[in-house]
């Protein structure tokens, strides 16, 4: 996948998850988003999207270093992240304040927070839709 198609995807991605963060779990407005999530996960998964399987989120979270800057924050370095995560991070992060240099590893660490919250609210919602599936 080239770095284009990688940015596109992602970008869809995080436009699904925006959309579906405004409904409850359960709720047939998410349908369009969680239809284009499920879609995008299935890209990744039959490895579509990717040679490698990618890292799993804990194993993204112990894998990048944090490290000391001369202002006194912390930053990560873009480079050590591995992809996708490095591209759902900048799409994720487009509009946010940063070094030139490097993006402040608070602003990194949030991110996975938020991705960790986002998948759980994803997964109820596909929860409660293969509840309704199953009970039709």
């Amino acid at each position: 996948m080239t770095h284009d198609e990688l940015r596109k995807l992602e970008s869809a991605r995080r436009k699904a998850l925006r959309e579906i963060a405004r409904f409850l779990p359960g709720d047939s407005e998410a349908a369009d988003a969680l239809a284009i999530l499920d879609e995008l996960d299935d890209k990744e998964l039959s490895g579509e999207s990717f040679t490698d399987k990618p890292l799993e989120l804990n194993e993204v979270r112990d894998s990048v270093p944090v490290q000391p800057h001369q202002c006194g924050l912390d930053i990560v370095l873009e480079m050590n992240i591995p992809q996708p995560w490095r591209e759902r991070f900048l799409q994720a992060s487009i509009g946010s304040t940063r070094l030139p240099e490097a993006p402040y590893a608070g602003d990194w660490e949030k991110f996975l927070r938020k991705w960790e919250s986002e998948m759980a609210h994803l997964e109820r919602h596909r929860a409660l839709r293969a509840d309704v599936d199953s009970s039709s």
